[in-house]
């Protein structure tokens, strides 16, 4: 049943703290995963304080199932990934998490389960506990200092495959404003060639009229305009030709 969920499942393998189980709830909902699978947690299962720290995933909480064995965990999946920062005597790929999370999705839309395996605090996941995976998840850091907790690794492999099917734009602005119309935007240029011609502004430079108008038409479009834009420049123009006109 779970094999045919549209997420991964996160498993994690005896691990010791409630709070570290809440916190990877957290990461998980973050992200949209929510099946979670538990290897032997030391503290028992529920526990309150892994409530505490999810922080309202409940939802990923109260539907984690708990397994005496890595292979009862995952008797239902297809594919197996282990994460893991230390070099094993085994061969096996070795993919980073936005690898890994291009694969999951391939694998998710044939209908077939896949699991990620996250050790305990102390030690990670055993030997053992790898071989029963079919590929090695390991995140790239500064090899001076690579050591990361359950929830960090958790989050960072969650992310990535949240990211793989994700469309927020990279850039945009805060309230979604309506860019300037081309029409809005000539209104404007022909308002501000109107006021300077009234201050006798080209008087002097007539034969580069065109070329200062041109440059400032190059100017505002630079500037990507947006309706309210426009309408502040208006009321600064208004503004001014009333100033003008009270002399």
């Amino acid at each position: 049943m779970s094999g045919q969920q549209n997420s991964p499942a996160i498993i994690l393998v005896e691990p010791q703290m409630g709070e570290n189980i809440g916190a990877a709830a957290r990461a998980m909902l973050n992200f949209g995963l929510t099946d979670m699978r538990l290897v032997s947690p030391r503290d028992g299962w529920p526990n309150e304080k892994a409530v505490a720290m999810a922080s309202r995933a409940d939802e990923v909480l109260e539907k984690a199932r708990v397994f005496e064995t890595v292979q009862d965990a995952i008797a239902d999946l297809q594919h197996v990934y282990a994460t893991t920062a230390r070099p094993r005597d085994m061969i096996k790929h070795v993919v980073t998490p936005k690898a890994a999370a291009t694969e999951i999705r391939g694998h998710k839309l044939s209908g077939e389960g896949v699991g990620i395996l996250f050790g305990k605090e102390s030690w990670g996941l055993t030997s053992e506990d790898i071989t029963y995976a079919d590929t090695i998840i390991t995140v790239p850091l500064n090899p001076d200092f690579s050591s990361i907790n359950l929830a960090q690794a958790v989050l960072l492999v969650a992310y990535e495959w949240y990211q793989v099917a994700d469309t927020t734009p990279e850039k945009r602005l805060i309230n979604d404003e309506r860019p300037a119309t081309k029409e809005e935007m000539n209104f404007l240029f022909e308002r501000i060639e109107r006021e300077l011609d009234a201050r006798g502004y080209f008087d002097r430079m007539m034969n580069r009229k065109p070329v200062i108008l041109k440059n400032m038409r190059n100017m505002f479009h630079r500037f990507g305009m947006l309706e309210t834009d426009i309408k502040a420049m208006q009321g600064i123009i208004k503004g001014l030709s009333r100033h003008k006109k009270e002399e």
